[in-house]
């Protein structure tokens, strides 16, 4: 009974349009106006009031996955209605739980933290990534991109910005499946080098090199990027990486890019980041992406500049990611009675939740993904004076 008030005080102006809510109790309650609900939410059993005070994220994220809550309806849109309205427990700081948390982030922790996410196996990422098998946010150049081809536009407006030229060196930390630095080979004929923890994305993108005649022009190192002896490379890409490497090794992170980089040498580092600060996600990183730290914008430049490298550009790709994530849980769910045989279905469910809650954050602003543009030396020291390089060489 005092379960269900205490929810029903919390929900109470947590929506901004008509959102029905069934209570373990029986009752009813409909919020956020009149009219149709266009979403339904059940709780099936009792919710820990001290747990959700303690961590809303973690505690909400597992009463889904365990079916205490569900939605009929769309999540992303649930979500994004509940942090638009001004009085929502998302936005009560009594509640929510979105702060720095210090986490260890040794080799030997990244290693395991990387395999508990991306050595699920490569089936499954096939089953709802494109064929590039590209794990980031695509670059949507027009409105009716397929998603494969945004993927390709997104490398494409990588390598555009590193103004790159024919033989000349780059090197990909976190190169995931391999589509940038095996096309940069290919378009450029660079001799590229990547590095991953993944065991799965090692073998698939060795076994790429062999299938595109690539050896000696590509290869690929299975260990930690701290750990990378090598020759300085003209230039150094990493998509999708810092958000992985912990808040106290962001330092050190840049130090090495730096290191990595040739005098003159420009580097892209794309990653998700908050502009208004870093945040720590408990649900994240228990269940998505253990050892995760979300930089803030402030955060990364400072880093960026005791690491004696300099902001060339710096752009926003936040809704680009937005629509990426759409489009990935639409493709996931087409195959979510496939994911349920290959796993169950609170792992389903989970996986669901992470697409478009992910979606969500990203739609209102809570989250952005950044693509800093750096140079070692002058800022923009060997590139065009503008930036329409970039854009003449899309078209």
């Amino acid at each position: 009974m005092m379960n269900d008030l205490f929810f029903k005080e919390v929900l109470k102006h947590s929506f901004n349009y008509p959102v029905k809510v069934k209570f373990a109790d029986g009752k009813t309650e409909q919020y956020g106006g009149d009219g149709t609900p266009e979403a339904t939410i059940t709780f099936n059993g009792k919710i820990s009031i001290p747990d959700l005070i303690k961590n809303a994220s973690l505690c909400l994220g597992e009463a889904y996955m365990d079916k205490t809550v569900d939605v009929d309806g769309s999540l992303q849109r649930l979500l994004v209605s509940a942090y638009e309205s001004a009085g929502s427990f998302m936005n009560n700081s009594k509640i929510k739980n979105l702060l720095p948390k210090k986490q260890t982030h040794s080799v030997k922790d990244n290693k395991k933290d990387i395999a508990a996410h991306y050595d699920i196996g490569n089936d499954f990422y096939k089953m709802w990534l494109d064929p590039t098998m590209t794990y980031s946010c695509a670059y949507f150049e027009h409105p009716d991109d397929t998603l494969e081809q945004a993927q390709m536009n997104k490398v494409m407006h990588i390598l555009h910005k590193l103004h790159p030229k024919q033989g000349e060196s780059l090197l990909d930390i976190g190169c995931g499946w391999g589509t940038l630095m095996l096309t940069a080979a290919k378009k450029y004929g660079m001799k590229v080098t990547g590095i991953t923890l993944s065991e799965e994305q090692y073998r698939y993108v060795q076994q790429q090199i062999k299938d595109q005649g690539l050896e000696g022009q590509a290869e690929i190192f299975l260990e930690d990027y701290r750990k990378l002896k090598h020759a300085p490379f003209d230039y150094v890409v990493s998509v999708g990486m810092f958000e992985h490497v912990g808040k106290e090794n962001l330092a050190e992170y840049f130090q090495l890019v730096n290191q990595f980089l040739k005098d003159g040498g420009t580097a892209l580092i794309h990653g998700i980041t908050r502009q208004q600060g870093g945040a720590y996600n408990a649900w994240l990183n228990k269940y998505i992406f253990p050892g995760g730290y979300i930089p803030g914008v402030v955060e990364n430049i400072d880093h960026i500049a005791n690491a004696n490298l300099q902001i060339a550009d710096l752009e926003s790709l936040r809704r680009h990611y937005q629509k990426t994530l759409e489009i990935w849980d639409k493709n996931f769910n087409a195959h979510r009675q496939e994911v349920e045989q290959m796993f169950d279905e609170r792992f389903a469910r989970m996986w669901d939740l992470y697409l478009q809650a992910c979606a969500a954050v990203f739609q209102v602003g809570n989250v952005d993904v950044m693509q800093y543009l750096l140079t070692k030396g002058p800022s923009g020291a060997g590139l065009p004076m503008t930036r329409n390089y970039v854009y003449e060489d899309e078209q």
